[in-house]
């Protein structure tokens, strides 16, 4: 029984004990803050001592040429005294990975060398323009007669030169004047006569046959002025053969007085038929 009731006790005591421990350990230990932004440093003293000398002046073969950090006694080859320059220190050199390379460069292409002469420049001093001045009345007016006078001689000289020009008439077998009809049947009749009695040789072997229209210019003395083919046979020899017989029979007769008052050449415009038959006709 005894022994049954001494284990609470123990139980307890050593639980009191355990207690007790952690309580001072607990309460034992504290915390601090740290602060990171102000570092510890540690206080240092420094002694300096000052010691007055008087300066003795130097003799003097002993006084320096310049001052320098160093004594400079015995160094150098020069002879004559030469003041020391500061050694310039060098820049420094760019980091690698500051220094980029540049883009390769297209290559160039050459141009053409022109060569250009300069010739020299010529330069002329323009007068000043003139201040234009407003015409008086009589200048207007005497310009005015002068521009009319002009236009008069002008329109004098061109129908002096159209009334020199020959006065023309184109008559055909159409024309129903009595007096042109009757002097264009005569020239007919003259023509076709001329013309049997010259009818071509080789249209009449080869049997060449047709139609062709002939233009004659006649002037009123009779001569002929001129002479072209307006309408071709379709056979060269026919054209020159037509052509030939014109020319054969002038000088044809001069105009009657009642033509040659109102014209001075006459254009004739004829249909010249060479036959089957060998010969020569007109229409």
């Amino acid at each position: 029984m005894n022994t049954i009731g001494q284990q609470p006790d123990r139980l307890g005591v050593t639980l009191l004990v355990a207690a007790a421990f952690h309580a001072f350990v607990i309460l034992g230990i504290t915390f601090k803050p740290f602060d990171r932004g102000r570092p510890d440093f540690r206080q240092q003293s420094l002694e300096i001592m000052v010691v007055n000398q008087p300066a003795e002046p130097l003799p003097e073969d002993e006084k320096p040429d310049f001052l320098a950090q160093t004594s400079q006694q015995g160094s150098g080859e020069e002879r004559e005294p030469v003041k020391p320059q500061l050694e310039q220190i060098p820049e420094p050199m760019p980091l690698p990975q500051q220094i980029q390379p540049s883009p390769p460069q297209p290559p160039k292409k050459e141009s053409p060398r022109l060569t250009t002469q300069i010739s020299p420049v010529k330069t002329e001093i323009e007068p000043p323009p003139e201040i234009a001045t407003q015409p008086s009345a009589s200048q207007l007016l005497a310009s005015k007669n002068m521009e009319i006078a002009r236009l008069t001689a002008e329109l004098q000289r061109k129908t002096q030169a159209y009334a020199k020009m020959p006065k023309r008439k184109a008559i055909s077998a159409s024309t129903k004047e009595y007096k042109y009809a009757a002097y264009l049947d005569a020239w007919r009749r003259k023509v076709e006569r001329i013309g049997n009695l010259n009818y071509p040789d080789q249209a009449k072997r080869d049997r060449l046959y047709g139609n062709l229209v002939l233009h004659v210019a006649v002037k009123a003395d009779g001569s002929v002025e001129r002479i072209r083919v307006l309408h071709s046979s379709g056979h060269k020899i026919l054209d020159d053969a037509a052509m030939r017989i014109v020319r054969m029979s002038a000088p044809f007769s001069p105009f009657p007085v009642e033509i040659s008052k109102e014209t001075d050449i006459l254009d004739i415009t004829r249909t010249w038929q060479f036959l089957r038959s060998g010969r020569l006709g007109s229409e």
